[in-house]
């Protein structure tokens, strides 16, 4: 065995796929003195028992680019290295056998139009011809994709180890890790089983024991060891080498070619957790018992499909534990606790489809300080609180796994682990008739049923009209024509305080946030290519303090960003006050009316104008109030102690009542806010969209010479103009239903995907939103000068296009 280095720039942990592609990408970034640690032999944990299918759409376009990179690489790795891979680009056959599943499948036709990745839908007969030895009486239709395929994935792993040994990597086996040595919150070193090793980045791609280590260090990453089981047989007459991979989703199977035979496995609804306790010591090359009454009804599905299975020799049928995660996404990143601690973990038993492309962004992160583009959903710090939980961790996971191959609805909640966190009005909203939603860890209403007709606070999915429609449009039209009121608590609530925190939010704020006391602004933060990485509002509530809100489920996010980005030396703290306060938005054309009703302070436009924020009085209650809107109402923002808000709702509601105020949900926000054209951070915009192409240049402080991150990027930007920008799309059939990722042609040509829709209830029609490209440049005459068509589920519809927003409340409708 080679001698363990007394230091090292970065250490891989973990000999698996990932740990093996990050290694890899890290030696071909010159990234030499990088040292992989295995604690027992390369693919020992799960790789070596992975099916090996490679996939590669995704709902998001950076994703598929991921999955995109690891068929690259495969395709050249054996050239590359002289070690085979088991690599081949056989296709990837999905079958739909309803007109649901059908619906779904043609709907993933158009989000892999738009991403640019080629997929074919066919008939059941052209799938049969494809795949022969399927029964296919009850086949809709199917889709292929010709550049999918699958992987040995001890030998695509063996071949990356080499790649990374030929680029000056050191991969040592059996070396186990004891400790990762912390000290004044930075990373030192190792303490191994062969000694000390120096460095200053630790990359933690250990599988499923990756919880665990990282906890030691106050690391928080959430998944849990699930059984997973697949059997192989013997050779079958008609199987061949040629033969597509096979994904049969509504009877839960899938299905590749191996030595003339058949792998099928599949994910059942009621998975079964392992190491609950946790992971045994000494589990390397092991697999657990076979668990054939727990594989039986899939079993019975897969006979269905495969009628040859019944006579089929059966060489083994293998239960191996792998890592999964609450939303069924792996997890990618720096992790928000500690400097230069990454991971790389949580695969969900596509780790070989994800692992060449997960290593390359892993390793660009490490090296450049940045993914290389937007990889949210992947993101560690997607997660928060309630994540901490083991038990709700694995709750959430099992509830994920089970729904592996079920069809993804629109709007889909999860029912697990709830309720967990509660705002104080949750009973006052129960007994209001609301169906709630749930959003890291928070339970908000979606929308309200109308309690007095019978109808039934609970959602019915649809690729249609979904159940919620009309109760919307109720809440929709109140906001535009009376009031309504939003709980919003949950709400991510920060304060930066200190004598340096107006100079360090000059610097992270690309709006001007020097306002005097009382001030409003509405902002983004950037990166250095002038990416938005943070879309809130901040209120200066003092000399030396300020009121940062941003979404829900950007806490973990937005937080880490902030403080990583005050300046070295300053002395400015950021403090997380989420669960302290209530948030109630009081929005609508008689907000000030009712407001006034329940304070004794001024609250006309005088004294509280828009972009302000002002101490007020109500039921008791010290409320901050931010004069602020993204429903495209007059209305208010309630920051308010947490137990409060039980007295300041039923003020509120009781005033209100007269009024035509009534509550409202998360689902009326995003139709308000669509009709008026607001962005949203994490579809609309995000790290690869700059404010000068999402068209939000009004909130950059480039008129001033202050200083900020991303400036020189959207300087150049806007003197060199920009190759695309964000516009809005309506159809005129109201049945059309629009949820992002509609592909958009511009005279003809495909030119751009929605990146959220829905419908405006004011407006009567779909609207989604969507950058237009153009590799000459785009600009307002531009996109205006273009004949446009979405193309919704592979149907191609006539389209218009708009610059402004739709809905201006001095209109009581708008012609579009």
């Amino acid at each position: 065995m080679a001698k363990l280095p007394s230091t090292a720039k970065a250490v891989v942990i973990g000999g698996g796929i990932v740990g093996c592609s990050t290694a890899y990408h890290l030696g071909k970034l010159g990234w030499t003195d990088t040292v992989l640690l295995e604690r027992h032999k390369l693919t020992s944990g799960s790789t070596f028992h992975a099916a090996g299918l490679v996939g590669q759409l995704r709902s998001n376009a950076n994703i598929t680019q991921l999955l995109g990179e690891s068929v690259a690489l495969y395709d050249r790795l054996e050239a590359e290295t002289g070690l085979g891979t088991g690599w081949k680009m056989n296709g990837g056959l999905r079958l739909a056998c309803n007109q649901e599943r059908w619906t779904e499948v043609r709907r993933q036709a158009t989000t892999a139009r738009s991403f640019g990745l080629e997929m074919h839908l066919l008939t059941p007969a052209e799938a049969k011809d494809l795949w022969p030895l399927m029964q296919g009486d009850d086949v809709v239709g199917a889709a292929y994709l010709p550049t999918d395929g699958q992987a040995n994935p001890s030998d695509i792993t063996q071949a990356l180890a080499k790649g990374a040994r030929m680029a000056g990597v050191k991969i040592l086996e059996d070396v186990g890790v004891n400790r990762i040595v912390v000290e004044t919150g930075r990373i030192t070193g190792l303490e191994t089983t062969e000694g000390f090793i120096e460095c200053e980045i630790v990359v933690c791609c250990a599988g499923q024991w990756t919880r665990a280590l990282a906890a030691t260090v106050g690391v928080n990453v959430p998944l849990v060891p699930v059984q997973h089981q697949y059997l192989v047989t013997e050779q079958i007459e008609g199987v061949h080498r040629g033969l597509p991979t096979l994904r049969d989703p509504d009877r839960l199977t899938y299905y590749k070619e191996e030595v003339g035979g058949l792998v099928m496995g599949g994910y059942e609804r009621n998975p079964l957790p392992w190491a609950v306790d946790g992971i045994p010591e000494g589990f390397h090359f092991s697999l657990l018992n076979s668990d054939f009454e727990h594989f039986e009804p899939l079993m019975e599905l897969a006979l269905g499909r495969v009628p040859a299975l019944q006579n089929a020799g059966i060489k083994e049928l293998i239960n191996g534990p792998e890592s999964f995660t609450p939303d069924g996404n792996f997890i990618l990143g720096e992790a928000p606790e500690l400097r230069n601690f990454y991971v790389g973990a949580g695969f969900n038993a596509f780790g070989i489809a994800a692992g060449g492309g997960a290593g390359m962004a892993l390793a660009e992160w490490i090296a450049a300080g940045e993914p290389p583009y937007d990889l949210w959903p992947v993101d560690i710090r997607r997660f928060g609180r309630p994540h901490f939980d083991t038990d709700w961790v694995r709750s959430r996971t099992l509830e994920a796994y089970g729904k592996h191959y079920t069809i993804a609805w629109p709007s889909e909640e999860h029912d697990s682990g709830r309720p967990c966190r509660r705002s104080p009005l949750y009973g006052h909203l129960t007994a209001a008739g609301a169906c709630f939603g749930e959003k890291l860890g928070w339970e908000r209403p979606n929308w309200f049923a109308d309690l007095s007709t019978g109808e039934e606070p609970r959602d019915v999915y649809s690729f249609g009209r979904p159940n919620w429609f009309t109760a919307v449009g109720r809440e929709h039209v109140a906001c535009r024509e009376a009031a309504v009121l939003f709980d919003q608590t949950s709400f991510a609530k920060f304060v930066l305080k200190g004598p340096d925190a107006a100079a360090a939010l000059d610097w992270i704020c690309a709006n001007d946030v020097s306002k005097p006391v009382g001030g409003l602004t509405y902002t983004q933060m950037l990166n250095d290519k002038g990416g938005i990485e943070c879309d809130l509002t901040v209120a200066r509530t003092g000399e030396d303090e300020f009121y940062i809100v941003t979404g829900t489920g950007f806490a973990t996010h937005d937080f880490d960003w902030i403080r990583r980005n005050i300046p070295a030396g300053a002395n400015a703290q950021l403090v997380d006050i989420t669960s302290a306060n209530a948030v109630l938005s009081l929005m609508g054309p008689t907000a000030r009316d009712i407001l006034s009703v329940v304070t004794r302070d001024d609250v006309s436009n005088d004294a509280l104008p828009f972009g302000t924020a002002k101490r007020i009085g109500i039921a008791g209650c010290p409320v901050l109030a931010l004069r602020v809107t993204y429903v495209g109402e007059l209305g208010w923002e309630l920051h308010l102690p947490a137990e409060y808000a039980v007295n300041v709702y039923e003020a509120l509601m009781a005033a209100g009542a007269p009024m035509g105020l009534r509550p409202a949900g998360y689902r009326a926000i995003e139709t308000l806010r669509l009709e008026k054209g607001y962005r949203a951070w994490g579809s609309d915009i995000g790290p690869d969209h700059t404010p000068i192409e999402a068209g939000l240049a009004f909130a950059l402080k480039l008129k001033t010479d202050i200083p900020f991150k991303g400036r020189p990027a959207v300087e150049k930007q806007k003197a060199e103009g920009v190759t695309k920008r964000l516009a809005g799309f309506t159809v005129d059939d109201p049945d059309v239903v629009l949820l992002g990722r509609e592909t958009i042609y511009r005279d003809g040509q495909r030119c751009g995907w929605l990146t959220s829709g829905g419908f405006g209830h004011t407006v009567g029609k779909p609207i989604g939103y969507g950058y237009v490209r153009h590799p000459d440049g785009v600009d307002r005459d531009f996109v205006l000068s273009g004949t446009y068509e979405l193309e919704v589920a592979t149907e191609r519809l006539p389209a218009s296009v708009h610059m402004a927003p739709l809905y201006d409340p001095k209109m009581t409708r708008i012609k579009v």
